[in-house]
């Protein structure tokens, strides 16, 4: 047990983190790829995202942060089911396009090999080494984004040698 006496007092920062350095050093923090996908307006949307992780197994949730502004997570907001789809190596061309800010509303995946989730109807991206299909939890602003949390009800996990898409020091690259 640690005594108060040994714990030492909080440091008061003496200038604001520079945003740059952060982002610099938070890409020293090699992470998975994936896509999220919604609805919005009857229209299919999508995001390439790094930002995931497992929050709970009971009940099953999950968590995605996404930009305040992203389509995606209007619809999510509007009451939509939302999927995720964890990119292999080979998806890094898609990665790349779905997260180019200013891309149309319209046909955001006409050109991406996707299907339904049969839990929700969701799309998902076609090869995906996982899939999850969630229906909305709670949703937390945080700063600039906010982070979704999702209850998955529906999931595949498909059994694969390739190897995986990984987001490290601002690029994309593959983890074998």
């Amino acid at each position: 047990m640690v005594s108060e006496e040994s714990v030492p007092p909080p440091v008061e920062p003496t200038q604001p983190v520079d945003s740059a350095r952060f982002r610099q050093a938070m890409g020293r923090f090699a992470s998975g790829v994936s896509v999220v996908t919604s609805s919005h307006r009857g229209h299919d949307v999508a995001l390439t995202v790094d930002a995931l992780a497992s929050v709970s197994l009971d009940p099953v949730l999950l968590l995605v942060c996404l930009h305040a502004e992203a389509r995606v997570l209007e619809g999510i907001e509007e009451g939509a089911p939302f999927g995720i789809s964890v990119l292999q190596a080979h998806h890094r061309g898609l990665a790349t396009w779905l997260g180019e800010p200013g891309r149309p509303l319209h046909e955001q995946l006409t050109r991406i090999p996707h299907n339904r989730g049969r839990a929700t109807g969701v799309a998902l991206i076609d090869g995906a080494s996982a899939t999850f299909e969630c229906r909305t939890f709670a949703v937390h602003p945080a700063g600039d984004h906010s982070i979704v949390v999702g209850e998955v009800v529906g999931l595949q996990a498909r059994p694969t040698d390739e190897p995986a898409l990984v987001h490290y020091r601002g690029a994309l690259g593959e983890l074998r």
